[in-house]
């Protein structure tokens, strides 16, 4: 089944580079991909501007799992990465991290990265923490930026359920995120979701951006005591997006790489297929590029 969900992948890729292709030849619209790295990590290339999102490159098994999270006793990362770190981190010109989570922002990420690439942070604590880290051009975005003829607008979400933050530990480790909607002129308005579940942040910026392409983290991560009531979308969540924005390609990342993930590619591809989404929702393996 997820063979099937890939051929769609590879379709919808090519129907978006002939619709591209048939633009007028002095039209000054460039290439537009993203490329799904490993886990939530991921590279938007606009033109001549490569953001990588949430980056975290160490090798296969180099973390304890999460404690009192699913599947604890497992080694993150779960895989190694399609390619060499270096080949990752070599063509980005910035770096996008929406919250300094382990599986999101590693140790491996601060030893390779330049110290001063440009970096983007959600808020004066990471902005902070990176910047102890050694990080010496780190922005904070605070509602709108402009890097490389990319307009960045940073939208809101939440990490849990109301009920894991009614719970004042659980609810400072899962702390704040953002997701970020890039707009270029030519280019299709790309929404970066982050690490939320369904909220009303996301569908005002869905109604407000009108995104063409929605990158949809789904892995349905869950800690423990908290069955059935994950902390970021999973099955139900992809359903509800498209929902929300039928016209949207969802590009569906952070599976099958971090412990505490409840939701595979091979689940969620059946449930796409079940529900009769399956032209809308894209579930790209590690290294795989779409095109727009």
């Amino acid at each position: 089944m997820l063979n099937k969900t890939f051929t769609c992948s590879l379709a919808l890729s090519t129907a978006l580079i002939a619709g591209s292709a048939s633009a007028d030849s002095t039209s000054q619209e460039t290439a537009q991909q993203l490329q799904q790295i490993r886990n939530a990590t991921v590279k938007i290339s606009y033109g001549d501007t490569t953001f990588l999102i949430d980056p975290m490159l160490a090798e296969q098994g180099a973390y304890p799992g999460f404690e009192d999270t699913y599947r604890s006793e497992l080694r993150n990362p779960l895989v190694e990465l399609p390619m060499p770190a270096e080949e990752v981190i070599d063509d980005a010109d910035a770096v996008i991290v929406t919250h300094t989570h382990l599986d999101h922002w590693d140790a491996a990420a601060q030893e390779l990265l330049p110290k001063d690439i440009p970096l983007f942070a959600q808020n004066v604590a990471d902005a902070e923490l990176i910047r102890s880290q050694g990080f010496s051009n780190v922005r904070i975005l605070d509602g709108d930026a402009e890097f490389g003829g990319v307009q960045l607008h940073k939208t809101g979400g939440q990490h849990g359920s109301d009920a894991h933050y009614a719970i004042p530990e659980l609810a400072q480790a899962l702390g704040d995120v953002m997701g970020v909607v890039f707009e270029a002129p030519g280019q299709k308005t790309t929404y970066v979701v982050g690490d939320t579940v369904w909220r009303d942040e996301v569908e005002r910026a869905l109604e407000r951006y009108n995104p063409e392409v929605i990158v949809l983290n789904t892995g349905a991560a869950e800690v423990t005591g908290f069955e059935d009531d994950p902390i970021i979308m999973g099955k139900e969540g992809t359903l509800r997006t498209h929902q929300a924005a039928p016209d949207a390609t969802i590009i569906t990342v952070h599976m099958d790489a971090v412990n505490h993930m409840t939701l595979s590619r091979n689940e969620l591809a059946d449930y796409v297929q079940e529900e009769g989404i399956e032209d809308h929702v894209v579930i790209p393996a590690d290294g795989e590029v779409i095109s727009f």
